[in-house]
């Protein structure tokens, strides 16, 4: 099972990896103490996201942590499984593994591995992952069981995968339209954590122009593509540098407007909202925003 004190909304937060151990954990238990009581880490392929997790973990006492999420690509399913469990053991109430194939960028690019019909290939890991342990066996120990998990999901065969597959879902860059045909895939049982940027703190022109970076950064993935069009968004939306449009659909800018959409994704079905603050420089930590956002949240408890 997974946490059962997932709190409404958390963070989401790109480039923590990139971060020496000691400012990782600092900045964790500055989140703890602001009251967000969530962190979802992305994983730049720079450190291990377990062994980052269990060091923010072990720095604080309530923030719950999940993997938003971990590449499977490249990653044997006994040493996922393995690692994972480890730090599910050890912090069984605050822990939540997230997994998914990511994207072509990051495993062409960076891993420099064929991105390949990609539902098929989580489908199949997911058989190995869940594969009896025989070490376990040949031990003589007990075997651990399958591990709970979200898994990343977009379109409704991914949605459907989590529903069966797994204990929910992550989306990302989505709208709470798409958050609403989420949960109706989903059926009530499954958690549906939704990811929601946002720019709070700047002047309009600046958070305008981070929104449209952000955005214009996924405009050539297919996969996200695909789901803009499913939710209505015309090839003119997508083309370069993206429609004003589609930019104010996918990231609030403002207070109000960080409100409104957290308010609409928890109205359509969403469990938990992760508000991923976009920084002026990419990669860096948006450490100011961060305490506006802990304002928000405390203003919807």
């Amino acid at each position: 099972m997974l946490p059962t004190n997932l709190p409404r909304t958390g963070i989401w937060v790109n480039g923590l990896d990139l971060q020496a151990p000691a400012v990782a954990a600092g900045l964790a238990a500055e989140l703890e103490e602001l009251g967000l009581g969530a962190i979802w880490l992305s994983e730049g392929l720079a450190h291990d996201p377990f062994v980052t997790a269990a060091g923010l973990l072990a720095a604080t006492r309530r923030l719950l942590v999940g993997t938003g999420i971990v590449v499977t690509y490249g990653r044997h399913p006994h040493w996922m499984r393995a690692s994972a469990r480890a730090v599910l053991d050890a912090y069984p109430d605050r822990f939540v593994f997230g997994a998914g194939t990511s994207n072509p960028r990051v495993v062409e690019g960076v891993l420099g591995l064929e991105y390949h019909r990609p539902l098929a290939t989580l489908r199949d890991y997911l058989d190995d992952l869940d594969t009896p342990d025989t070490l376990r066996a040949q031990l003589g120990l007990p075997d651990s069981g399958r591990l709970p998990r979200v898994l990343a999901a977009l379109g409704p065969r991914a949605l459907q995968l989590a529903r069966d597959r797994a204990d929910g879902a992550i989306t990302y860059l989505v709208t709470p339209e798409h958050t609403a045909q989420a949960r109706a895939t989903l059926g009530p049982d499954r958690t549906l954590v939704v990811e929601q940027a946002v720019v709070v703190g700047a002047d309009d022109a600046d958070a305008r122009t981070r929104a449209r970076a952000h955005v214009g950064a996924y405009l050539s993935n297919p996969g996200y593509r695909a789901s803009w069009q499913r939710l209505g968004f015309a090839d003119a939306d997508l083309t370069a540098p993206g429609s004003d449009r589609l930019v104010n659909a996918l990231v609030a800018i403002g207070e109000d407007q960080v409100r409104q959409r957290i308010a609409a994704h928890i109205a359509a079905g969403a469990d938990h909202v992760c508000l991923q603050a976009l920084p002026a420089e990419p990669f860096t930590i948006p450490a100011q925003q961060w305490k506006l956002l802990a304002s928000i949240n405390d203003s919807l408890r």
